[in-house]
């Protein structure tokens, strides 16, 4: 068996850290082994309180989502120029709304940006009636190798209704948002038999999709009937993942709660991680805590940003290893709580063992 179909994880996913000029026309290169032409671009301030920017080729370079917050999508032209082969270029970030909002290229800011790649902003219809895949229409651009898709719909606010997603394998991880109006990010996790909706947006516990519809199959997303993720009438856009060997793993895992630093769990992965998402699932928290290995190149990994807070980074000490992640804190009720339960979603900087056998360095 192969140990993984993607022997270089930055052709589908990297990192750049960048420092604003507030000049229009700026490119940005990425830095990793491979060229990346990003489809959807998550970027964050990480010297001020600014918003989390959301960006992607499908709704547009300059249509502007927030994940810390429920507002509706917003146009912001001057904040990025476009896609490129190898990056992006920026704008002068004239059109931001003060200095909460304007988080991408304002002079002497330091600033980070996770990028994906989905299909180059090439897009397939889905005619439901015609092809009898849902019953919903939907238009999709996905990478079946990196198990990501982008998908847009206008919802019908009906419980069991569901729009194709593109993608060869379930979803284990659903992310839609209301474009047309303020709505929660209410999400989906369908990792391991689990099936659950949070909000990214909140550091709420996660609940039991049970009494609905909502399920992941290999060409389906089926929905409940949530204003949040499935308005009558709303636009929404969904970001859709499922795991990849050796390039990306959705799963859970138990804290121990040890107060003892250095002894809290471990989480195989089957590769060596660039960024991690992590949220308590069985209990309120203070939110998704997102780190990456750009920021923090070697352990401890000390740099967090939270998804659902436009704070700056702080310190919350995990460890990237060659085959999986380490909870380095002591008992913490937002990553290693003795009862607690935990969602991650991780992406890869190399695979534990490449297609030809060859094991990846430590850290």
């Amino acid at each position: 068996m192969a140990y993984t179909t993607i022997d270089d994880p930055s052709a589908y996913f990297q990192t750049k850290l960048y420092t604003g000029n507030s000049t229009n026309n700026t490119a940005i290169t990425n830095d990793g082994n491979s060229d990346l032409q990003p489809d959807w671009i998550w970027a964050k301030s990480r010297t001020n309180a600014h918003y989390h920017d959301l960006r992607d080729s499908s709704r547009g370079i300059d249509e502007r989502l927030v994940s810390n917050t429920n507002d509706a999508e917003s146009t912001k032209d001057q904040s990025y120029v476009s896609f490129d082969s190898d990056g992006f270029t920026l704008g002068d970030d004239t059109d931001g709304d003060g200095s909460a909002l304007n988080t991408i290229n304002t002079s002497s800011n330091n600033y980070v940006a996770w990028q994906w790649k989905a299909n180059g902003g090439t897009t397939t219809t889905n005619d439901a009636s015609a092809t009898s895949v849902g019953n919903v229409d939907s238009v999709y651009q996905a990478n079946t190798t990196a198990g990501f898709s982008i998908v847009t719909f206008t919802g019908t606010g009906n419980d069991g209704d569901s729009y194709a997603h593109g993608l060869s394998s379930a979803p284990e991880l659903v992310i839609p948002k209301k474009r047309s109006g303020t709505s929660n990010w209410q999400g989906y996790a369908f990792d391991g038999g689990n099936s659950d909706y949070f909000y990214l947006n909140l550091g709420n516990a996660f609940t039991s999709t049970s009494g609905n519809s909502a399920a992941s199959s290999s060409s389906v997303i089926t929905m409940d009937g949530s204003g949040d993720s499935n308005p009558s009438g709303g636009t929404v856009v969904s970001y859709c993942f499922h795991s990849v060997q050796g390039y990306s793993k959705i799963g859970r895992y138990k804290g121990n709660g040890s107060s003892t630093v250095g002894k809290g769990p471990f989480i195989y992965t089957g590769f060596k991680p660039a960024w991690t998402m992590i949220k308590r699932t069985d209990a309120s928290s203070d939110g998704w805590y997102i780190h990456d290995s750009t920021r923090a190149p070697s352990n401890v990994i000390d740099k967090a940003f939270r998804a659902n807070n436009s704070a700056a980074e702080s310190g919350e000490n995990i460890d990237f290893l060659s085959n999986g992640f380490a909870i380095r804190i002591g008992a913490n009720n937002n990553f290693n709580n003795a009862s607690g339960t935990y969602f991650y979603v991780a992406f890869a900087e190399s695979p534990f063992v490449s297609s030809e056998g060859v094991p990846t360095t430590a850290r």
